[in-house]
């Protein structure tokens, strides 16, 4: 008896909505790169129609490297790719659906989307030398030894 109660419990718990929401870390790469690919979009004045999301998408990952290029090729904006889902991220875009929820989608469809993280040599790792160099540059400058 207490085994089959134990059971309705935790078919309920896992069918409860909020369950499957990102945890920090999650999506890491979709979620950066599809970011700068939405604000691209915004600063051009690009209009939000799935079609031309999904060309300008394509454009985008044209340029991507590494992690990135991983996912333009697991959502399909890549010429190699095997499946194409890429309607997933243009349809929500157009209609300005948060980036966080995209991917939390793309998850549900692909889960090696959210397993992308940037490695040592990542976006966090390049911003830690930048800020590291910009360090060095602002304290030779106040030492009169910059220009």
């Amino acid at each position: 008896m207490w085994a089959t109660h134990g059971l309705a419990v935790a078919l309920a718990l896992s069918v409860l909505p909020g369950g499957r929401t990102l945890r920090p870390g999650d999506c890491e790469v979709c979620i950066s790169y599809l970011g700068r690919f939405y604000q691209d979009l915004k600063d051009r004045d690009v209009t939000f129609s799935p079609f031309s999301i999904e060309k300008e998408l394509i454009k985008f990952c044209r340029e991507a490297r590494g992690k990135e290029n991983r996912l333009c090729y697991y959502i399909g904006a890549t010429d190699d790719a095997a499946t194409k889902i890429i309607n997933e991220v243009s349809k929500p875009l157009a209609h300005h659906i948060p980036v966080e929820k995209v991917c939390e989608k793309l998850k549900k469809k692909d889960s090696q989307i959210c397993e992308l993280k940037y490695g040592e040599c990542g976006q966090a790792s390049l911003n830690h030398h930048r800020a590291s160099a910009l360090g060095h540059y602002g304290a030779d400058f106040l030492a009169g030894r910059g220009s």
